[in-house]
């Protein structure tokens, strides 16, 4: 969830929260498969948050270097689709001023900004993949074994 969240073309499905709750469902689908005993509902939920809460922590640290990787290919990007097409100098002005913006952008700034986004993330992916570990309990979850039958020998 954390490192499919963080990369730029990838992260477009987490746009329903895709990858979050399908990474609770994942932790309650291997939390199963590690008991014999069905999984409850309870159980699925707390995987689910676990899952939501590491994969948050897991997308702030990988997000960091993936945008100070990318920012430079937006402004080339942006630069590019300034000086090819003609552009109203409204729609001109805007992508001058985010491109500026983003060079300028001071190190606190970027501090800042990330740890809003962690605190966004760590909500995020405690609602939705407990959401998605309740319902990877309830998908996932083995019949329980018949109950067994003791024989008893004959007292002589």
């Amino acid at each position: 969830m954390g490192v499919l969240s963080a990369l730029p073309l990838v992260a477009a499905g987490n746009c329903c929260c895709l990858w979050v709750i399908g990474g609770g469902g994942i932790a309650a689908y291997l939390l199963q498969q590690n008991q014999a005993a069905p999984l409850t509902p309870a159980d699925g939920a707390l995987v689910g948050l676990l899952a939501g809460l590491i994969g948050a922590i897991v997308h702030f640290v990988v997000s960091i270097p993936v945008d100070l990787l990318v920012a430079p290919m937006e402004r080339a990007i942006l630069q590019k689709i300034i000086e090819t097409f003609t552009l109203p100098p409204e729609a001109r002005d805007v992508i001058d001023r985010y491109s500026q913006r983003d060079r300028e952008m001071s190190a606190a700034f970027f501090v800042i900004s990330r740890m809003v986004g962690l605190m966004f993330w760590l909500f995020l992916g405690a609602v939705f993949s407990t959401l998605g570990g309740l319902l990877g309990a309830l998908i996932f979850r083995k019949t329980p074994p018949p109950p067994g039958v003791i024989d008893i020998p004959p007292q002589a």
